[in-house]
């Protein structure tokens, strides 16, 4: 049999923890599917003494990252410490000049430099992969690199953070408002130190990118990535939306259009009976369109300890296996520097509005919309018990920059009780 393969792992929280767990106790299955002993020579972590559920006791200890990624006895080093810099940065190119493989599940590092990264890893012959960073134990990244290869990609789209769904459905479900719904996310646990990663979409866009770069062959732009999060949604939209047959979701989309790749992390209104208006809680769901294959749902554990260890072993068995895959799909000195969309895609818009209750109001919102080439497609009006009445209008699609001129234009009206709410409407 084979020498074993040799794993140095940076960060032991839950994630870390995960991968230990599968590795103590799956030894013969991990063997007879890598064809070699899978082992970990090493670890690290802020602190050592730490309960975790799992004894490291057998394994050398390192303070720093770094050093244990250069260690004679690593082959593979596992980063789980998170972050876009600072160790777990240093750490990943430390392992990359010494000659070894690398996993990691992090997003946000990659999404920052990932193509850096990825032409280093070419560069000192070793495999950079990262299908732990996106959708958690969905097999995304393999998907799109390996299976779906021979495609030329249309759209990528998909339920990305598990967090805001769970928010989103939750107030679907119990017609609770965002703020109180919020403060229970907060208390389960769900949302990060910093929750603008969570409902802001900063969290998800990391993902958009990463796939967007495989998909269209382009090297990873999050700072192209549109972004708008759950914040302003309210309990009136989620009731008003169901009522016109949609659900809300916090949706990543991605496509290579005429005007250069344009990549949008926002609230949109899809479909009820959809798959994606169908996914409730915090699983996740990635929907990858191509020419030849047209459409694949992949629906999963968006995160957790199970489903993303389970993502970082698959990797660790495929370097194993002496499998070897560019880090994006391609080799990184072939991926084009693409140019962000000038301009979105023309899509349905979802409008809320509240007008002052009075003849002509409603006259007045459809000739500024018409002005600007806003084609209505549905309109409805609810009953109301004060001298605002609430109107949701669906247009046909439509540019956003037409859209933009006819929201400009309709603040300079005298009938709006509040500013509208503008939501994309995806087909799926």
């Amino acid at each position: 049999m084979s020498s074993p393969i040799r794993l140095g792992i940076a960060g032991l929280g839950t994630v870390g923890t995960g991968v230990v767990k599968i590795v103590r106790q799956k030894t013969q299955l991990l063997t007879a599917r890598a064809g070699r002993p899978i082992e970990i020579a090493a670890v690290s972590a802020r602190t050592r003494e730490k309960d975790r559920g799992v004894s490291i006791s057998g394994y050398a200890w390192e303070d720093d990252p770094v050093a244990l990624a250069t260690r004679d006895d690593v082959d593979v080093f596992v980063e789980l410490m998170g972050g876009s810099d600072g160790p777990a940065k240093a750490a990943t190119e430390a392992a990359i000049a010494a000659g070894k493989h690398v996993v990691t599940a992090n997003k946000a590092m990659l999404a920052l430099h990932g193509h850096a990264l990825a032409l280093a890893a070419e560069e000192a012959g070793v495999v950079l992969r990262f299908e732990a960073a996106v959708a958690g134990g969905i097999p995304v990244v393999k998907a799109l690199t390996e299976a779906l290869a021979g495609n030329e990609m249309t759209r990528v789209m998909g339920v990305m953070n598990g967090t805001c769904n769970y928010i989103l459905t939750r107030m679907q479900a119990s017609n609770l408002p965002y703020e109180e719904v919020f403060e229970e996310a907060n208390q389960l646990g769900y949302l990060e130190a910093d929750p603008t990663l969570d409902v802001g979409g900063i969290d998800a866009g990391h993902k958009l990118a990463l796939l967007a770069a495989i998909a269209f062959g382009a090297q990873v732009d999050f700072g192209g990535v549109a972004l708008e999060g759950i914040e302003k949604i309210t309990i009136d939209d989620i009731k008003q939306a169901d009522d016109m047959g949609y659900r809300i979701k916090l949706l990543g989309v991605a496509r290579m259009t005429g005007r250069g790749l344009e990549q949008r992390m926002s609230p949109c209104l899809v479909p009820k009976k959809s798959p994606l208006g169908q996914l409730d809680g915090g699983t996740n769901m990635v929907v990858l369109e191509g020419d030849e294959v047209e459409q694949i749902v992949l629906r999963g554990p968006g995160a957790g300890m199970g489903p993303t260890a389970s993502a970082v072993m698959g990797d660790v068995i495929d370097i194993a296996r002496g499998f070897r895959v560019s880090t994006f799909g391609q080799p990184a000195s072939t991926l084009t520097a693409a140019s962000q969309a000038s301009t979105a895609t023309p899509v349905p818009y979802y409008l809320r509005m509240a007008l002052h209750d009075k003849p002509g109001a409603l006259a007045k919102v459809a000739t500024v919309l018409g002005d600007a080439g806003v084609s209505i497609d549905r309109m409805r009006q609810y009953r109301h018990k004060d001298a605002t009445a609430p109107v949701l209008i669906v247009t046909h699609k439509t540019a956003p920059a037409a859209l933009e001129d006819a929201l400009a234009a309709m603040s300079q009206l005298d009938v709006l009780a509040s500013s509208p709410v503008a939501l994309r409407i995806e087909s799926v």
